[in-house]
C-alpha cells in the first residue's frame, strides 16, 4: 500500500464494491501516516463531511495518525440511491473499505448507525476473517443504534406507517436534521438478517460508548440495554448529562478526543 502522506480533506478516492447491477462506487478519504489508524463510520443519512467526521480526521492529522472515512452508497458523494440502501450493503461497503484501504492497527469509531455497523463489522470479521479482526484494537461508539431497523424504526412505527412500508415499499420520515429519512421495505427486511437480538456478544477488545442522556433519536435506555449483552471486562459507558444525539458541540468533541487519547 502507498504510505505517502495525504492531507486530510484532499480529493476523495473511489473504491468499487459489488459487481454487475449491484456495483457501486464508494468515495473515501484516507490519510496514511503513523499507526494506529482511525476508521470512521457515519450514521444513517450522514456522510464523511459531517462535523464529527471532519473533526476526527483533522485531529488525526495533527497527531500524525492515519484516518479513513467514506460515504455509504446512497450517501454523500458515493453512487446509488437511498431507496436501495440496506444494512447488509452498507456493512459490505464498510468491510471493503476497511480491508482494502486501511492497514495496520485501527480504532473503529462509529456514530449512531455507524456504531451499529462497527459492531456488525467486528462480529463478521471475528467469525470470518480473524486476521482482519485482529487489526481492530478498540471501538469508540457514539450513541450506537444497535438493531436500528427493528428496534428504532419498525417497532416505533404506527400501524399506518408499517402498512405504508409494506404496500408502497417506502416511507419518508420527517427529520430534524436534513432531508426526510428514506425507509424502504428492503431496508427493514434486510435488517432482520443482521440483528444482535440481545444475544451475548463479546468484542474481545476495549469498547467505549458515549451517550447523551437527552438523546431523542437513540434513547439512553437503548444504549443501557446494549450494555446488558455486550460481554467482557473492557466495556465502558460514558453518559453525558446534557448531551443530545449529535454530540458535536465543542465540549462533546473534547470528550471524544479525550476518550480517543485514553484508547490510544
Amino acid at each position: 500500500m502507498d504510505r505517502s502522506y495525504k492531507i486530510a480533506g484532499s480529493e476523495p478516492q473511489t473504491l468499487t464494491v459489488g459487481s454487475g447491477l449491484d456495483e457501486r462506487d464508494i468515495r473515501y478519504l484516507a490519510t496514511h501516516a503513523g499507526p494506529p489508524g482511525l476508521f470512521w463510520l457515519s450514521g444513517f443519512m450522514s456522510d464523511m463531511a459531517s462535523t464529527k467526521a471532519t473533526a476526527i480526521a483533522d485531529w488525526a492529522n495533527r497527531r500524525d495518525l492515519s484516518s479513513t472515512r467514506f460515504d455509504y452508497s446512497g450517501h454523500g458523494k458515493s453512487s446509488g440511491s437511498m431507496e436501495f440502501g440496506t444494512i447488509g450493503r452498507w456493512l459490505e461497503e464498510a468491510e471493503a473499505v476497511f480491508r482494502s484501504v486501511t492497514d495496520g492497527p485501527q480504532i473503529v469509531i462509529g456514530s449512531s448507525m455507524g456504531g451499529y455497523i462497527a459492531l456488525l463489522l467486528l462480529r463478521k470479521l471475528l467469525n470470518e476473517k480473524s486476521d482482519d479482526a485482529t487489526r481492530i484494537k478498540a471501538l469508540l461508539l457514539i450513541a450506537p443504534a444497535w438493531d436500528m431497523t427493528e428496534e428504532l424504526m419498525w417497532k416505533r412505527f404506527s400501524n399506518d406507517v408499517q402498512q405504508e412500508i409494506v404496500t408502497r415499499g417506502v416511507f419518508r420520515q420527517p427529520s430534524a436534521y436534513a432531508s426526510p429519512y428514506v425507509i424502504s421495505r428492503e431496508l427493514i427486511e434486510d435488517g432482520r438478517k443482521h440483528l444482535f437480538a440481545r444475544q451475548p456478544f463479546e468484542p474481545k477488545r476495549p469498547v467505549t460508548i458515549l451517550q447523551g442522556r437527552e438523546d431523542a433519536d437513540v434513547p439512553i435506555a437503548h444504549t443501557r440495554e446494549l450494555m446488558t449483552f455486550l460481554k467482557g471486562d473492557k466495556i465502558r459507558l460514558v453518559e453525558i448529562e446534557d448531551g443530545e444525539h449529535r454530540l458535536s458541540r465543542p465540549q462533546d468533541l473534547d470528550l471524544l478526543f479525550a476518550e480517543l487519547d485514553r484508547l490510544l
